[in-house]
């Protein structure tokens, strides 16, 4: 995981100038929205100021097989030019959902040019990336999947198909993944969440938010990526889903540790990824806040960690934890308006930073843990739901208020009056004992069963919960649209849906504090 100076083999890999990508997109996503208006109206109507747009599209967004999670054994040696090459297939869906997103009035024209024009050729330079994929793993002698061929296809996804959890669902999911979704997600997408997305249904399937209905449908959003209507329910109306927690065992480890790292207020932003993306600048295509360690970037490594600094009280936790920002969309610009990962990529809108930020570790129901592994990673949650589906989702969207209520995975809630949006994360809690990452960056951890229990001769470690609290006046849905509408950060072609919310983390420690959390939690204290 060190720094990658080896310079990339593909010639769209990992820059776009500047200029090229502000003629394709108008500068913050101007022509996006331009493009996603009606014909009748103005610009000024199309930019909507504090509304999102609709659109009459065949094809709302693109959906592509996520290869790195089909990449569950890449050797060592391969790893790093392995992420590279996932990042290059990123970066070509982002450069292929820009052109779909600016070209909607030749394809109204064509019935085949989101066919010949953009897939097929999208399909051709994907192929290349996968035979370079496979030939990195083969030069170190490894094995590549058999079907990875076959991940080379992309289709295009209709407007009315964009709320239904993605075309690939199930694909990504192993076996603790599963577990983990049944546990963290399967009390969120049952009836009473499509309830409230029924609830709305009868105003978001009108004219204009589904373009009439006659050619598909609408995506929405201030910089037309959504969110729509359909993405947001009254939280007061939304049926209470919570379940109860496992019953602690006799030597259960109840204690908490909890860590004060504040809230992002200096700006510590970057669209980099250095877990998935080592090397790579923009490799999430959206921004993230950080706390705890501040010197986390593409090109950070573990030789690196240690030198970071942190923003947490406690000086020995120089862990980095980092979240996708929040923005609110009400015709408002940020200072990456023209910035890839900002609105060059449908980011746009004014950054929210939370008025809290909690992270705490928790013990098992069911037994002792032992302390987590310095440089361990962990990304909970999935931040291509609209495309790999639901397996992997750990989204949780609640209000003050209602958190023991209702948690909500697909829709944003809109919070009454004095209560504030909250979104919170319990990530994998069992680890396999020897390895800090890998190749996919999950199946290293797992979730534990509905019992509490870890699988697979996994160990149990002290769970990192996050729990953030934001401030934000509550959306209005009119005539089909919803005014002032707030999103999480994600790739443009994932529609900022609730679900792709996700959360990371690296466990970076001194003296001692990896096991002193451990202790703590196994002896049923609360620290800090």
């Amino acid at each position: 995981m060190g720094r990658n100076t080896r310079k990339r083999r593909s010639p769209l890999a990992i820059k776009v100038t500047a200029a090229s990508a502000a003629l394709a997109l108008g500068g913050g996503g101007l022509i996006w929205a331009n493009f996603y208006a009606s014909a009748h109206e103005s610009n000024n109507d199309a930019w909507g100021g504090n509304r999102t747009k609709a659109a009459a599209a065949q094809v709302a967004t693109i959906s592509c097989p996520d290869v790195g999670q089909k990449l569950t054994n890449v050797p060592d040696k391969a790893r790093t030019d392995v992420a590279g090459e996932l990042s290059n297939l990123d970066r070509q869906i982002t450069e292929a959902y820009q052109r779909l997103a600016t070209t909607r009035d030749a394809q109204t024209r064509d019935a085949n040019f989101v066919q010949n024009s953009i897939l097929q050729p999208l399909k051709d330079r994907r192929q290349n990336i996968l035979d370079r994929i496979k030939l990195e793993i083969t030069r170190v002698g490894g094995t590549a999947p058999g079907d990875l061929d076959t991940l080379a296809n992309c289709t295009g996804t209709p407007a009315d198909q964009t709320n239904a959890g993605g075309q690939q669902g199930g694909q990504n999911g192993g076996g603790q993944q599963q577990g983990g979704g049944q546990q963290q997600g399967g009390q969120n997408n049952g009836g009473q969440q499509q309830g409230g997305g029924q609830q709305q249904g009868g105003q978001n399937n009108g004219g204009q938010q589904q373009g009439g209905g006659q050619q598909g449908g609408a995506i929405g959003g201030q910089a037309g990526n959504g969110p729509v209507a359909a993405d947001f329910v009254d939280i007061t109306k939304a049926q209470a889903n919570v379940k109860a927690k496992p019953r602690n065992a006799r030597n259960a480890s109840k204690g908490t540790f909890t860590t004060r790292c504040g809230v992002n207020t200096n700006k510590n932003h970057n669209t980099d990824n250095v877990i998935v993306a080592p090397g790579v600048k923009n490799g999430a295509h959206h921004l993230h806040d950080y706390v705890g360690n501040q010197k986390i970037d593409a090109f950070a490594s573990n030789d690196t960690f240690l030198q970071g600094g942190s923003s947490c009280q406690n000086k020995s936790d120089l862990s980095s934890y980092y979240w996708p920002v929040v923005r609110v969309q009400d015709g408002s610009q940020d200072f990456d308006q023209n910035n890839d990962g900002g609105g060059k990529e449908g980011n746009v809108g004014k950054i929210l930073t939370p008025v809290q930020a909690q992270i705490k570790y928790v013990g098992s129901p069911t037994g002792k843990v032992v302390a987590m592994p310095q440089f361990l990673r962990i990304i909970t949650g999935d931040a291509k739901t609209t495309t790999n589906g639901l397996a992997n989702a750990n989204a949780h969207w609640s209000c003050t208020g209602f958190e023991n209520k209702v948690q909500l995975t697909e829709q944003y809630p809109i919070c009454p009056q004095g209560s504030k949006v909250v979104r919170s994360f319990a990530f994998q809690s069992c680890w396999d004992g020897q390895n800090a990452d890998s190749a996919n960056h999950r199946t290293h951890v797992a979730f534990a069963d509905a019992n509490g229990n870890c699988q697979n001769g996994f160990k149990a470690i002290p769970q990192l919960t996050m729990r953030l609290v934001y401030d934000i006046a509550p959306p209005t849905i009119e005539n089909g649209q919803v005014k002032n509408a707030y999103a999480v950060d994600g790739f443009p072609e994932q529609l900022h849906k609730p679900s792709t919310d996700h959360d990371d983390f690296i466990a970076i420690t001194k003296n001692n504090l990896a096991n002193k959390i451990a202790n703590c939690v196994n002896r049923g204290q609360n620290c800090s």
